[in-house]
């Protein structure tokens, strides 16, 4: 009987679920000298991931960002090793959808730095994601405004190797007069979702260019993109592309020079595009009429109508389509309810 007992304890031992654990950063109440805790903030995001990967591998780890600007003066590395089922989450500490939720509730990440890292050539990286299985939900992405900087990338990950990268519910606003952004999410590898999230005055929005596998790209809204709202690489297998709003930008997608990728796109609006599909080559993006992509309930017509700042300051659904706007329908933006 005791055997009995003694083995069962170790088999719920081996079953209990990891540990969750949740780390709390508010830029203006905390001291990176603090331990983390509900009480007791850290202020910036470098510290709340230097204490992420104190934690083990087996262990989830939620780092609950509160209302505020995050500045950042250099690339914040992401790290922290985990596990299929142990993910490593960056989100606001009040999602879009929560009750009572406001514009000004949702934490704002700047970087401020000058170039930071120079992989390819010289630029500025925001989150560098060097890690498997990291989440980042609910943040407000703007330009940097340096003058120093000339390519600037909110979220990277140059890892071809790594899987795991789910941005959710997320803006990406840039203005290229003064805070650009070059692209808003630069990623390699597999497992990259992107859901409910809003591009607006961005270069390109997604940048995919090496062993892309399991990619998609759902309910969002890209608007304006003056290169391009995806520039796709190497291309392995099917991707999910629907119920997307891509409008008033240069180029849909670019690809590389005399390739053929067999692209599909479901439920979406494009409308007031200079061109759909490009490629890259030795000079530079180039229209062609030669292409292998379906398409599945794909409209072009009709205009996008955004709720805007206008006198009365930021709106609750900014940036969001209005109620008698094209595509109001396909649900693409920062709310999923």
């Amino acid at each position: 009987m005791y055997k009995l007992s003694y083995l069962l304890s170790i088999m719920l031992l081996l079953v209990r679920p990891a540990q969750a654990q949740t780390i709390y950063v508010n830029a203006s109440a905390g001291n990176d000298a603090a331990n983390g805790k509900v009480e007791t903030p850290v202020a910036t995001l470098q510290r709340a991931v230097e204490l992420a990967k104190t934690f083990k591998a087996g262990e989830s780890v939620t780092i609950k960002v509160a209302p505020g600007l995050y500045a950042l003066r250099d690339q914040v590395v992401i790290d922290k090793r985990n596990t299929d089922e142990a993910w490593l989450t960056i989100e606001a500490a009040v999602m879009p959808d929560d009750a009572g939720w406001k514009p000004a509730q949702m934490p704002v990440i700047q970087s401020i730095s000058s170039n930071n890292n120079k992989t390819q050539f010289q630029h500025a990286v925001g989150l560098l994601i060097a890690a498997d299985h990291v989440r980042i939900r609910g943040l407000k992405f703007v330009g940097n405004g340096n003058p120093e900087v000339q390519y600037y990338y909110p979220v990277i990950r140059k890892d071809s190797t790594l899987t795991g990268l789910d941005v959710s519910q997320c803006y990406f606003i840039g203005e290229r007069n003064s805070t650009p952004i070059q692209g808003s999410i630069w990623a390699h590898g597999a497992g990259i979702h992107v859901d409910h999230c809003i591009f607006y005055g961005t270069k390109n929005a997604l940048l995919l260019f090496n062993a892309i596998r399991d990619f998609s790209l759902k309910n969002s809204l890209i608007m304006g993109a003056y290169e391009s709202a995806v520039w796709f690489g190497t291309f392995h297998e099917p991707f999910v592309f629907e119920n997307n709003i891509v409008a008033n930008s240069e180029y849909l997608f670019l690809r590389g020079e005399k390739t053929y990728p067999k692209y599909h796109f479901k439920n979406c609006l494009f409308t007031e595009m200079k061109h759909e599909m490009g490629y890259f080559g030795q000079k530079g993006a180039a229209p062609t009429d030669r292409n292998a992509h379906s398409e599945e309930h794909v409209t072009r017509s009709g205009k996008v109508l955004l709720s805007e700042v206008a006198t009365n300051g930021l709106p609750q659904d900014y940036l969001n389509p209005l109620p008698n706007s094209a595509g109001k329908e396909l649900n693409a933006g920062i709310f999923k309810k």
